[in-house]
């Protein structure tokens, strides 16, 4: 069953509409998104206010936040393929998001803190790349662009509802970050229960190969690391995301900078939401037409702009600037990617193709929190975002002839 999407061109071709299961999946990850967001928005001002952590000591703190989907991300995806049940490996990574929940409320320290994150964090990773193989399977792969795109979108409406929620909630009660921690983890569950009733186990359709007769293993996923194309998308993704600012610090450096105010912390996420739920579904369609890798790439140049506006335009002005480019750097990136992954996968491995990607992202991100962290707290944050912004200028160089070589086709047989 395929569901049209407003502003698309009408007619009945499936590559112009997109699968009931996508806006499902789509509406679950909104859902999810508003519980994971309240957390996040809060979760620098708790680290660095309330619990009195260095920017080293949270540097270190995102750096677990990233990385800790890691392994996870690739358990999920093999998982997912080797017993062909991504439902059940997704869910169970949904339910061990709603749980970590619960573990911020006895938070005291660091240490506890870092456990919450990491069961969090290990949650998202056992569900991304098997809910992304159900997006990738539900229709033809010449609208893969699009069914990303609207996935993300309704994702970033959660992304930006969550802001306004935890904002809210501090306004009623300033401080109170238990009440936080606890309404995240109410919509969790709602999120599970959808995912739970309304998504079937699995659907397959317009796919080139026949799903694998035998179970995955680990000699097939070191046969796909030897793939030509995905091999090298797959390096340019890991070298562009070592070379990238996590969201929270590049927001603190706008409150250190008097940017903006502690009060309004929490609406930069909301606005940098906005522009990606405006600006993902346009994107994916523009990658469906002049190519995937382009619009990805595109999307870290973007990136520097964002880095390069926080230290050079200064008040309120210079802050929204910075998010605009920010929100269209996520909106050109985050779909995009396994959008131009998943046509370069065998059909019966492309959970653990897209788990790879996703893991390398999320490895390149954790170390650039760390480094980050560590020059800032050895310098200036306007240093540390210049070095970073060079890092990145250096890295698009390294990436660009990689990506242009992984051609955007839908098999490659070396």
């Amino acid at each position: 069953m395929y569901i049209s999407v407003r502003g698309l061109p009408a007619g009945t071709r499936p590559a112009a509409r997109v699968p009931r299961v996508v806006v499902v999946l789509g509406l679950v990850s909104l859902i999810t998104d508003v519980s994971t967001e309240m957390v996040a928005v809060v979760l620098p001002l708790f680290a660095t206010l309330a619990l009195g952590l260095t920017p080293v000591a949270y540097g270190l703190l995102d750096g677990l936040y990233q990385g800790t989907t890691v392994l996870v991300r690739l358990a999920g995806g093999f998982f997912a393929d080797r017993l062909r049940r991504p439902k059940l490996v997704a869910g169970t990574g949904y339910a061990l998001g709603a749980a970590a929940k619960l573990m911020l409320l006895p938070v005291g320290g660091a240490g506890a803190l870092s456990a919450a994150v990491a069961a969090d964090r290990m949650g998202k990773g056992l569900r991304t790349a098997p809910r992304d193989r159900l997006i990738a399977t539900a229709g033809p792969h010449d609208g893969l662009g699009r069914s990303f795109g609207v996935h993300r979108a309704l994702d970033a409406t959660g992304a930006l509802l969550g802001p306004l929620v935890a904002f809210g909630l501090l306004a009623l009660a300033p401080g109170d970050f238990d009440m936080v921690f606890v309404v995240s983890f109410c919509v969790a569950v709602l999120g599970v229960l959808l995912f739970v009733q309304h998504v079937p186990e699995h659907r397959a359709a317009g796919h080139r190969v026949p799903e694998h007769r035998t179970p995955v293993s680990l000699h097939d996923v070191a046969a796909l690391l030897r793939t030509g194309a995905f091999r090298r998308l797959l390096l340019a993704a890991a070298v562009l995301s070592a070379a990238t600012i996590s969201d929270g610090f590049l927001y603190l450096v706008l409150l250190r900078d008097g940017a903006i105010g502690t009060r309004w912390f929490p609406l930069l996420f909301l606005c940098t939401s906005l522009v990606y739920l405006a600006l993902a579904v346009p994107l994916g369609r523009a990658a469906d037409r002049i190519g995937r890798n382009r619009v990805f790439t595109a999307g870290y140049g973007l990136l520097l702009c964002a880095y390069l506006t926080a230290v050079l335009a200064g008040g309120p002005a210079g802050a929204l600037l910075c998010l605009v480019f920010l929100g269209a750097h996520y909106a050109a990136t985050d779909g995009v990617l396994p959008a131009a992954a998943a046509p370069l996968l065998p059909a019966g491995l492309t959970a653990t193709g897209i788990s790879l990607v996703q893991a390398a992202v999320a490895g390149g991100r954790a170390l650039g929190a760390v480094a980050f962290g560590a020059v800032w707290t050895a310098a200036e944050s306007d240093v540390a975002v210049w070095t970073f912004a060079a890092a990145l200028t250096a890295a698009l160089l390294t990436a660009l002839p990689l990506i242009t070589r992984a051609r955007d086709r839908r098999t490659e047989t070396r």
